[in-house]
Parts: C-alpha cells; sequence; structure tokens
C-alpha cells in the first residue's frame, strides 16, 4: 500500500508541510509506504487544453498528455492507493501551484458524456488539507466553505471520497515584529499555534490513518 501526500505551499517545514508529515504518519501507522512531493520544487504548468486525454482511440487518452516534471507524479498517483493534497489559502483559493496540479489530475478522467462520467481505473482514498490565516468563524462570510467544498466535490466525483481538514488561523511567521502585519495580536498566534495547532496535527494523523485503513479495504 502507497500513501502520496502532495504539498502545494512553497514552505517544507511549516504548517501545510507539518500536518501532510502526520498524516503521512497516520497512513504509515496502518502499514502504507509513504512519500511527500513538493510541488514548488518541480518544473511544469497547469493544463493547455490540448485535449489529447479527450481524444478517442488517442495514445493519451485518459491521462494528462504533457511530458514535464509533474508527468512522474501523476504516473505515480495513479497507481497510488492514498492520496492527501495540502495547500495554503491564497487570495481566497489554493496556491497557483495546486491549482495547476489539480488540473492536470482531474481533467483527463473526467468525460464530456452526459453527468461528466469518471473513468479513473483504479481506487484512491483522498484527503484534502488547507491551511490559512482566516479565523475558523469568518469562513462562510469570505465564501472559503464553498470554495474548499467546491474543490472536494471534484476531488470526491473522481476518486468517489474525498476527506477535509482545515487549519485556521495559522502562526505565519516566528516572528512578527520583522513583518507588517498588525492586523494580527502576535501573541495570540503564538499562543494558538502551541496549543491548537498540535490538535490540527493529531486530526491530520487520524486522516491518514482512515484513510490507509480505508484502503486495506477489499
Amino acid at each position: 500500500m502507497r500513501a502520496i501526500a502532495v504539498n502545494g505551499s512553497p514552505r517544507k517545514n511549516w504548517n501545510t508541510a507539518t500536518l501532510l508529515k502526520h498524516a503521512l504518519k497516520g497512513a504509515a501507522s496502518q502499514g502504507a509506504e509513504t512519500e511527500l512531493v513538493n510541488l514548488y520544487d518541480l518544473a511544469y504548468k497547469g493544463c493547455t487544453s490540448c485535449f489529447a486525454c479527450k481524444e478517442i482511440g488517442g495514445k493519451n487518452y485518459g491521462r494528462c498528455a504533457l511530458r514535464d516534471e509533474l508527468a512522474p507524479v501523476l504516473e505515480e498517483v495513479a497507481t497510488a492507493d492514498v492520496l492527501i493534497l495540502g495547500t495554503p489559502v491564497y487570495f481566497g483559493a489554493e496556491t497557483g501551484e495546486m491549482r495547476s496540479f489539480l488540473e492536470r489530475l482531474l481533467f483527463p478522467y473526467l468525460t464530456y458524456t452526459p453527468g461528466y462520467a469518471c473513468i479513473f481505473p483504479g481506487k484512491l482514498q483522498v484527503g484534502l488539507v488547507y491551511t490559512m490565516n482566516v479565523p475558523e468563524k469568518d469562513l462562510a462570510a469570505r465564501n472559503y466553505d464553498k470554495t474548499f467544498g467546491a474543490t472536494q466535490g471534484y476531488l470526491a466525483r473522481v476518486f468517489g471520497n474525498c476527506d477535509l481538514l482545515l487549519s485556521t488561523d495559522t502562526y505565519q511567521f516566528s516572528d512578527y515584529s520583522k513583518y507588517l502585519s498588525t492586523c494580527w495580536d502576535a501573541e495570540a498566534k503564538k499562543k494558538r499555534r502551541e496549543e491548537v495547532f498540535p490538535l490540527d496535527c493529531q486530526h491530520s494523523f487520524a486522516m491518514g490513518e482512515k484513510l490507509a485503513a480505508a484502503a486495506k479495504v477489499p
């Protein structure tokens, strides 16, 4: 059993990456071999609308035809058992790298047929993790619940399932005095990092554990 986590943050050791590492530990506790992919290490772009993945009888039908540094990752995902995606929220949505990854991951498996039937050939347990500065109480006012729900919905449509984990009001810098960030209370942020973020890590571990356990079911 293989579990792959995909980090859509440029930071390899901060909030998003930390949660993904805990999720992989959870998957490993169920016997999964694990891998963490950092999208910002790769040179690639989003969907180019070549439609090769839709060409009837074409050699790339049902898979992305672009051959770049993302291509091997997409091939690994296609044969994995667990996929956990993580991204910070930039301007109300996923990072550009994560959005481009999602385009390349999902579009080849959706067909232009009534109901947009999915042709993903495998069985994949999926998790989606968001980190953000916004407090939980403000998510609906910013329509984040709809944004996150839409992405979760696309993943569930293609793969049949998608668990969602939100880590809100996160600690953005280790030293708030170095940056113009007076809209936040640095001490409150630090306190939340010490008291709440560890709980988010526990929830992420539990997500990975749950997904890997589900992947073992025939």
